[in-house]
């Protein structure tokens, strides 16, 4: 097994937690926030999510190991592009929510997946913080007048 590799990224929504967490826990309207992701739940505890563009993408699925609503979901990354943990931490901050979302991954492709870490972790980081501020606008956006 090669040494897993780690990203995080933190966003600050004006909605209330159990708002948040409700969007975030929306399956359907993943494909809304989430960079070229779409995600459904396929069983009680078990995810898969889509990220790509027709044929060209990898299907990630995955398990819900601690679902403590409206704060904390931990998942189990199984698929065989994507391995490892992921979590989404939803607390109250300053009137509304603070998120932050990590990953700890077994990189793809072994070594070489880790040999390029250097190169994809911006990338990575920078899609993390896209998606969460676009989650953040929606949250806003579905406050109720």
């Amino acid at each position: 097994m090669t040494k897993p590799v780690y990203a995080a990224a933190a966003v600050q929504v004006a909605a209330p937690p159990e708002q948040v967490f409700a969007l975030v826990t929306d399956w359907p309207r993943h494909r809304e926030w989430m960079f070229m992701t779409s995600a459904r739940l396929v069983g009680e505890r078990t995810l898969e999510a889509y990220t790509g563009v027709g044929p060209i993408g990898f299907l990630d699925t995955m398990t819900i190991t601690c679902w403590e609503p409206p704060e904390l979901m931990l998942v189990t990354h199984t698929g065989r592009f994507v391995r490892g943990r992921g979590a989404i931490r939803v607390r109250p901050h300053d009137g509304g929510s603070r998120v932050v979302w990590a990953e700890e991954l077994e990189p793809p492709f072994g070594v070489l997946g880790r040999f390029l870490w250097p190169v994809a972790r911006p990338v990575a980081l920078a899609l993390l913080r896209r998606s969460l501020r676009k989650l953040a606008t929606l949250a806003t956006r579905d406050l109720p007048a």
